[in-house]
């Protein structure tokens, strides 16, 4: 080969080789990925978002981006989540947004936790105070003073106050509120506010938050966020990475159809909706066996129902509630107790839907309207037997001995007061007061065995 042929052969690889780097150049600036966190937080929510973090690991993304605007959720479900951001090796960035978007409660909790916190203007945060969850006593007190424990008396002779004793709204206020500002020293962020976003339930917006240390910075799209922070120090998982953030290319992550089944099953009225459908077609199986289609669908719906109570704050009270509703409904059908058993059935249906889920999280609690539907349902639905079985009891007899006086006959043989007769296709031994014709009709007066004492239709002339 020739010197020209090796230098244009040389040539064509070094073009081949510009051109192949120009290519993958986006691929070596790597992905942000965005995962979207509206609505009430719970078993769904951190069920994709431990998987997309377990996938974003896997596949080299550069960034996890949380697009956040949720008024807060479950404490169980928060708190997964903020152990997958502080577990994560890739960095997350936590933005508020966009304009109107808020992050309350458990918002706020995953704010801190992040490793990048910013906000959209517009936007607000805050609101943290725990709600009760299965706590009784309703808000939190304030937290008594310091008292000397020793009860002694005092120099002018009385004795302190004895010390409250905290109770359990105390306690979650008083871990809430450790484990935020312990969020917040690990990232640099206000302590004190955090404490108050618990305490007080403080909300700030995002211009405040920025000059309070709350957040980092304000950006008013994704775009400006990965500017924002190009060239920023991050602690992430025990070593100091600078981001390199400007030209990610940003890859929304959806929810896969296992997520987006998971949030309807675990949709507290959806819950209440599948548990009375599976009782009530096991009851109806129970009653009409052979049917197979109601214990089928009743024992899936029943699963389903007991899937969702699994990883749901649920009140047993309120569950057992609402299976007392189903069975006293179910015996008024059978038993016939002049709408008493129903009526208790309703109320118990009802008080067990208000109770069954034990959280005020919001977005977590079983709507009064259907708690209300399912309570007019059942009693519709009693007054209509109530008024089929009083119909039923002004109904004339239609079968048995009863019915059988006033109806009709045809006589076929008749003699000295006594012979046979055709009643409904059968022949029966008769006896009457008088001289009968064989074709007569006659009217059945009353059986007495085996025997009928029948009467004429017609009205007879009195002997001479």
């Amino acid at each position: 080969m020739g010197s020209r042929s090796l230098l244009a052969l040389s040539i064509l690889l070094v073009a081949l080789a510009g051109w192949s780097g120009r290519a993958q150049m986006p691929a070596a600036a790597g992905e942000a990925w965005v995962f979207a966190v509206e609505g009430p937080i719970g078993p769904a929510t951190s069920d994709y978002l431990k998987r997309g973090f377990a996938r974003a690991r896997e596949e080299g993304a550069a960034l996890i981006v949380l697009r956040l605007d949720t008024p807060g959720g479950l404490d169980t479900a928060m708190r997964e989540i903020i152990r997958e951001i502080l577990a994560s090796p890739v960095p997350v960035a936590a933005w508020v947004g966009p304009s109107g978007a808020r992050a309350a409660s458990a918002g706020t909790f995953i704010v801190y936790a992040s490793h990048i916190a910013a906000m959209a203007p517009g936007t607000n945060m805050g609101a943290a105070t725990p709600v009760a969850i299965g706590a009784p006593g309703g808000a939190p007190q304030e937290p008594a003073p310091e008292e000397p424990e020793a009860d002694v008396e005092s120099g002018d002779g009385e004795r302190p106050p004895p010390r409250r004793r905290p109770g359990l709204m105390d306690k979650a206020m008083r871990d809430a509120a450790a484990y935020i500002r312990s969020l917040a020293r690990m990232r640099g962020r206000n302590p004190d506010w955090a404490e108050r976003a618990v305490v007080e339930a403080a909300s700030i917006s995002a211009e405040e938050a920025v000059e309070a240390g709350v957040v980092e910075l304000l950006a008013s799209d994704l775009e400006e966020l990965l500017a924002r922070i190009d060239g920023r120090e991050v602690e992430v998982a025990g070593r100091t990475l600078v981001l390199e953030t400007e030209g990610l290319e940003l890859i929304q992550v959806d929810p896969d159809w296992r997520a987006r089944l998971l949030a309807i099953l675990t949709n507290p009225n959806v819950a209440y909706i599948l548990l009375l459908i599976g009782v009530y077609g096991i009851i109806l199986e129970f009653y009409s066996p052979g049917l197979t289609g109601p214990g089928l669908v009743g024992a899936i719906a029943l699963l389903l129902a007991l899937y969702a109570f699994q990883v749901l704050p649920v009140n047993y009270a309120g569950l057992a509630l609402v299976a007392l509703g189903a069975g006293l409904l179910v015996a008024e059908a059978f038993l016939g107790s002049f709408g008493i058993l129903g009526i208790a059935g309703i109320a118990a249906l009802a008080l067990g839907g208000i109770m069954l889920f034990d959280t005020e999280a919001p977005g977590f609690a079983v709507s009064l309207w259907i708690v209300g539907g399912v309570a007019a349902g059942g009693g519709s639905l009693l007054l209509a037997l109530i008024a089929m079985i009083a119909k039923s009891r002004r109904r004339p007899v239609a079968i048995g001995p009863e019915r059988m006086p006033a109806e009709r006959a045809e006589v076929l043989t008749w003699q000295n007061g006594q012979g046979t007769v055709r009643f409904e296709g059968e022949v029966w031994q008769a006896h009457g007061p008088v001289p009968l014709e064989p074709g007569e009709q006659v009217v059945v007066v009353r059986r007495q065995g085996l025997r009928l004492e029948v009467k004429p239709t017609r009205r007879h002339a009195p002997k001479e």
